[in-house]
């Protein structure tokens, strides 16, 4: 064969010849060489190839080189060209001396998988499994595998193939189980996920679970039931209904599916019924319900259309046979035909059971109430109200209900009980009344009250009910037997009996549930008699479980019936039994009964009974308490005692109170003490409240308070000292309401100079608030929370803040007249009414205080008036207010005296009184 001139070496290939001469088993020659002549032909490149493999047959590089280079010219050729025969054989002659190369191998292996070549492909798979070693198998399973996945290839070599796999590496089982389910292999498709299931040790490398391969085998075994043979489906499927809980209704309808597909119906609705009788949960039980439902309702729609189908064929046959014909006589009738014609008509053969399928299927879907509660009832049997729901189902059917209503008492532990387990108890007995069954009735009420119940007070509820029950029915005289009964106390034997046995029931402690005396005490004041209403109080209060309300039903029993004495002390005995705040109750109404009762007759111990109850709740009551009892103290003192008492009362009060009610019981001190003894009176009243160490905002209102008195008066000096001194605890940002106050005030009584003294304590003010805002720390500031001027001054010392000279103008200015009180204390002046105007010393020469403010204006006829030399003052009568009460009352005993006569009235004088009045007559 001529070689083209082409492929013999060039002259720039000489070098690389002369080269592989001297050393033509040099790997790196061969190799310079090939990489020189890249650009070439592959032909060339081919001759080179194969001087090198002559040379090198073992070189790795070589044969991989020259393999690539070969696949790359063939991929793009049909698999039927000639060029794919050569690369096999080149592959065959690389195999010689590279059995060992896996790569080779693969790369051979998948050049034959694209060629179709099924024979060759699966021989040479198994050639190179043998050639090498098992560590290296697994890269040669892998395309052997897909190569035995594809389309065409036969199923026996496929099965055979994987089986041989599954035998090198197990853990590989679900592919198979995949392969053999979509080859339809189903039977051993179900045989092998069968044996995973029971392989404990099995772990999926897909990250299924075993509730999931469950399902599989389940889709398995019903969707090919007439196919697989040989398992026990019934006892596989229930298996995976014992082992998993989650999604038991989706197995309890395959396996009722299965019997389906079997034609078992029958079989299928007892697992139906099954199912729903044994699942715990509304999920399971609406999966089973439904598809149970649809399934009833499809199989009587089927057999209607087989009904109608089978009489038209029925028609036809009629039509066509004589009737006289006997068709035992007929042999040419096969054995299914004459058994179809002799058992025509005979009832039991009687295919149309249309009626009887939808009966099932109507009385399925009443069931469906009954069903579902008997689901929540088997997640927890002792659930009472679950219980009820279902007695209420069976309404209207005595018997089911007194059934479910004995399940329920027989099956409901009152220690695990949800709910309250002495309600179905009394509803039996209930049911049974309703019925005019009382003789039941009661034999259920006795039953009930031997039930050791957990709580007590479900066993008194059981005897009440049990003596409502009779007092119903006019039964009076056995309602009190029954609570006489039920409130006996246990006698020591079957004490001693209880305690040797270590539990003790509730119907030990039934002697002191109060709910049950409490109903006792209601019957003996309805039926009984005084004596004996008295006798239970008595004993309640001897087992020491009475209420407050108890010690007053008592009391009030006993007033109502004249024993007025007896009443007061039950309350006695109530406030000596009960602290506060239970006790409050009963102190307010002893104290109410007792002053009502007795009034001043028995004055010093009203007293008494209110120090006590005042002393009482000073030391262990909550401070809202006492408002309520100073109060009464005071109003009683007012009525019947004296008024200095009443006034004393008022300012203990202030004290006692809570710091939130003190400005209110201020107020009520000052309202009465000014209604007493006149408004006077309360100037000291509201120097002490001022002075007592409220709240900054409460001082504020009762300084505007104390002024407005003081302006109402005619005090307006000391009105005005009083808004200066309320004017540190106004801002005037968030307080407009005082400052607008104050200046009514200046417009209406005020000269130019008071109204600019105003102005300069608001701007002083409203400068020291924004410099305590700034300044201070911010728990110091939060809302709600006034803040003392001084305190912010100090603070800002603190802080190193100089003080600016506005503040200490000020400071100097509001010395002498620094607090309120100095003020009205202010020359040495007795409380009283003083007119406002200008005062003079004995002397006659200088003016003292007065309203020097006033603004001096020239009279309009100082040139008429220049001979007078004195001014009239138009004098002003004091107001009635001012003297108070008791004021008013001694100008009518003084105005008695003066009908009687000076005689008599010398005599209701004192001794006093009479020498002022003989010296005015003179």
């Amino acid at each position: 064969m001529a070689i083209s001139k082409d492929l013999y070496p060039s002259q720039e290939d000489l070098v690389y010849e002369e080269e592989i001469i001297r050393n033509p088993f040099s790997l790196k020659l061969w190799w310079r060489y090939l990489i020189a002549k890249a650009e070439s032909p592959f032909q060339k490149r081919f001759i080179i190839y194969e001087r090198s493999l002559k040379a090198l047959p073992g070189s790795y590089k070589l044969w991989y080189a020259y393999l690539r280079e070969k696949l790359d010219i063939v991929r793009n050729l049909p698999v039927t060209h000639s060029q794919y025969e050569s690369l096999n054989n080149t592959f065959e002659r690389a195999l010689v001396t590279m059995h060992k190369m896996p790569r080779i191998w693969v790369m051979y292996l998948q050049t034959l998988t694209v060629q179709k070549l099924i024979t060759r492909t699966r021989r040479t798979f198994d050639r190179a499994l043998c050639a090498l070693p098992v560590t290296q198998h697994d890269r040669i399973w892998e395309p052997y595998l897909v190569f035995v996945s594809q389309e065409g290839i036969p199923i026996e070599t496929s099965l055979r193939v994987y089986r041989r796999y599954l035998m090198y590496d197990p853990s590989h089982i679900e592919e198979f189980i995949e392969f053999l389910v979509k080859s339809a292999r189903w039977q051993e498709s179900a045989e092998r996920l069968a044996s995973v299931l029971n392989d404990d040790k099995f772990y999926s490398i897909k990250g299924k679970t075993k509730h999931k391969l469950w399902m599989e085998l389940c889709e398995l075994l019903v969707h090919h039931a007439n196919v697989i043979s040989g398992l026990n489906v019934d006892a596989i499927i229930r298996g995976g209904i014992r082992k998993f809980t989650d999604e038991v209704g989706i197995l309890w309808t395959s396996l009722a599916d299965y019997y389906i597909r079997k034609n078992l119906l029958e079989k299928a609705r007892d697992i139906y019924e099954e199912g729903m009788m044994k699942v715990v949960t509304m999920r399971d039980f609406s999966v089973i319900f439904d598809v149970y439902s649809r399934f009833e309702e499809s199989t009587a729609a089927k057999r209607v259309e087989m009904m109608s189908s089978s009489d038209e064929e029925g028609e036809t046959e009629e039509n066509g046979v004589e009737d006289d014909e006997d068709v035992r006589l007929n042999f040419s009738l096969s054995v299914k035909e004459l058994q179809r014609k002799i058992l025509n008509g005979f009832w039991l053969n009687d295919d149309n059971d249309v009626d009887l399928r939808l009966a099932r299927w109507e009385e399925l879907m009443d069931r469906r109430l009954a069903l579902s509660n008997s689901v929540l009832l088997r997640q927890n049997p002792h659930n009472v109200e679950q219980w009820h729901r279902r007695v209420k189902i069976f309404e209207g059917n005595a018997a089911k209900q007194i059934l479910t209503y004995t399940e329920a008492v027989r099956t409901v532990d009152p220690m695990k009980a949800v709910g309250k387990p002495h309600t179905l108890w009394v509803a039996f007995a209930k049911l049974y009344e309703n019925h005019k069954d009382l003789v039941n009735t009661r034999v259920i009420f006795d039953k009930a009250v031997q039930v050791n119940y957990k709580t007590v007070d479900h066993l008194a509820s059981v005897w009440c009910e049990w003596a409502e029950m009779e007092l119903r029915h006019k039964n009076f005289k056995g309602a009190l037997e029954l609570m006489r009964r039920a409130t006996a106390v246990p006698t020591v034997e079957v004490r001693r009996r209880v305690a040797a046995d270590g539990n003790e029931p509730v119907q030990m402690k039934l002697h002191k549930s109060l709910r049950l005396w409490s109903f006792y005490v209601d019957l003996e004041e309805s039926l009984g008699t005084l004596e004996s209403t008295r006798a239970v109080y008595e004993k309640i209060l001897d087992l020491r479980i009475a209420t407050p309300q108890i010690i007053l039903n008592y009391a009030f029993l006993l007033e109502e019936n004249k024993y007025f004495e007896d009443a007061f002390k039950v309350y006695e005995r109530g406030v000596k039994i009960f602290k506060y705040p239970h006790v409050k109750d009963i102190w307010v109404t002893y104290l109410t009964k007792f002053v009502k009762r007795y009034g001043k007759t028995k004055l010093e111990r009203a007293r008494e009974l209110f120090e006590h109850a005042v002393s009482m709740a000073s030391s262990s009551a909550p401070s809202d308490a006492v408002r309520t009892l100073y109060l009464q103290y005071a109003k009683l003192e007012e009525d019947y005692g004296l008024a200095k008492r009443a006034m004393k009362v008022y300012e203990e009060a202030t004290k006692k109170v809570p710091e939130g009610q003190k400005l209110e019981m201020y107020e009520i001190y000052i309202s009465r003490a000014a209604e007493i003894f006149g408004v006077p009176r309360t100037r000291e009243i509201y120097e002490q409240a001022i002075e007592s160490g409220l709240p900054h905002k409460d001082v504020k209102i009762m300084c505007i308070k104390f002024a407005e008195l003081e302006r109402s008066l005619g005090e307006i000096d000391r009105a005005r000292t009083l808004y200066k001194y309320a004017s540190q605890f106004a801002d005037p940002r968030s307080d407009p309401e005082f400052w607008n106050k104050w200046h009514e005030f200046e417009v209406q009584h005020g000269n130019e100079d008071t109204y600019r003294e105003m102005l300069r304590i608001k701007r002083s003010v409203s400068a020291s608030y924004s410099q305590t805002h700034f300044i201070l720390p911010e728990n110091m500031m939060q809302k709600d929370k006034l803040v003392d001027v001084e305190e912010a001054k100090d603070e800002l010392k603190k802080a190193g803040l100089p003080e600016d000279d506005m503040a200490a103008l000020e400071r100097q200015l509001v010395a002498p007249t620094s607090t309120a009180t100095d003020a009205v204390k202010d020359g040495g002046r007795r409380v009283g009414f003083v007119i406002a105007g200008s005062q003079f010393s004995e002397n006659q020469v200088k003016p003292l205080t007065g309203n020097g403010e006033d603004i001096d204006l020239p009279d309009e006829n100082d040139g008429e008036s220049d001979g007078e030399d004195r001014v009239e003052i138009a004098q002003k009568e004091v107001p009635a207010a001012v003297f108070g009460g008791l004021a008013r009352k001694r100008e009518e005993d003084g105005e008695e005296a003066e009908e009687g006569g000076e005689n008599g009235a010398a005599k209701k004088l004192g001794a006093l009184e009479r020498i002022k009045r003989q010296k005015l007559v003179q």
